[in-house]
């Protein structure tokens, strides 16, 4: 690939680029072929010299006086985001979350096939959940092998998630993408992204409550 070194790249720009796609493949089904950096900011209340910087990281994009071919940069983004190839995916506990995660569409759009689930609850093990039958904690190693997959959905309560994050790592997933409420320790060859629902409700408490304040002309300690 023609752009610098990952660790160079910050984390803000990667979770841009995700935005970036999300709002070209929209403009892709309104049939819109060409999109300028002031048009694709401006729909992210970014400005147009955001989506220039974040895009250099990654090489030279769009055509002087053009912009940007909307199919061609879709394609692109992808290949540095990753999703324009398959990847196989194992889900960790099927708790009210983990099962409306197994009912999700969008995962295939994405290039992402949900291939197994897994459940330590006998009472769980064997049920047919959205086409996928719960199998046992002690078949992980051997499913992860046998589909080569890489990436792991968890789902579990914090006190169990980082034994079940370290079989994942010693069974060979590279990415754990953790619904759980706790930290993991892995290896630095091992990507974790959290979604912690209660700290983003908290985030987003704070926000309207400064809102609300600054409306009030009441000043944030």
């Amino acid at each position: 690939m023609d752009f610098v070194r990952p660790e160079l790249i910050p984390d803000p720009t990667v979770r841009r680029l995700s935005l970036y796609l999300r709002q070209l493949e929209q403009l892709q089904k309104n049939a819109q072929l060409t999109v300028n950096s002031k048009q694709l900011g401006g729909s992210l209340g970014l400005t147009d010299a955001q989506v220039r910087k974040d895009l250099a990281y990654f090489g030279t994009f769009g055509h002087p006086g053009v912009g940007y071919n909307v199919l061609e940069l879709i394609s692109r983004i992808k290949r540095i985001l990753g999703t324009d190839k398959a990847w196989n995916v194992v889900l960790v506990g099927v708790g009210y979350l983990g099962k409306a995660l197994l009912s999700y569409a969008g995962f295939a759009a994405k290039g992402m096939q949900l291939v197994a689930a897994f459940d330590s609850d006998p009472e769980k093990v064997g049920q047919v959940l959205s086409g996928h039958e719960v199998l046992p904690m002690t078949h992980i190693a051997e499913i992860i092998n046998r589909h080569e997959c890489r990436l792991a959905i968890l789902t579990v309560p914090a006190d169990v998630a980082q034994d079940v994050a370290t079989d994942l790592v010693h069974a060979g997933i590279r990415g754990i993408l953790n619904f759980s409420p706790t930290s993991l320790t892995v290896p630095p060859t091992v990507a974790v992204q959290a979604v912690d629902v209660a700290l983003q409700l908290e985030q987003l408490t704070f926000q309207v409550s400064l809102n609300s304040m600054t409306r009030s002309g009441v000043r944030h300690p």
